[in-house]
């Protein structure tokens, strides 16, 4: 829940990460997966339309693309 916690809701609306199509309750006695692979839903690549990389850090408002969820 770490990832997502970080995301939270000042995200772009259009970062996406396998943690959403996970249709199950968080279980703490098991370890949250490590795999922070995200995708542009723009590009579904790891890069966004302006070329830049994409994550729960770097897409932030300052881009033209970016869109607050």
């Amino acid at each position: 829940m770490e990832l997502i916690a970080k995301i939270g809701t000042n995200r772009c609306t259009h970062l996406r990460w396998k943690g959403l199509f996970i249709d199950a309750a968080h279980n703490p006695e098991f370890d949250v997966s490590a795999d922070y692979s995200t995708w542009c839903q723009h590009t579904y690549k790891c890069v966004g339309p302006d070329g830049r990389l994409v994550d729960h850090e770097e897409c932030r408002a300052e881009r033209d693309c970016y869109e607050k969820f």
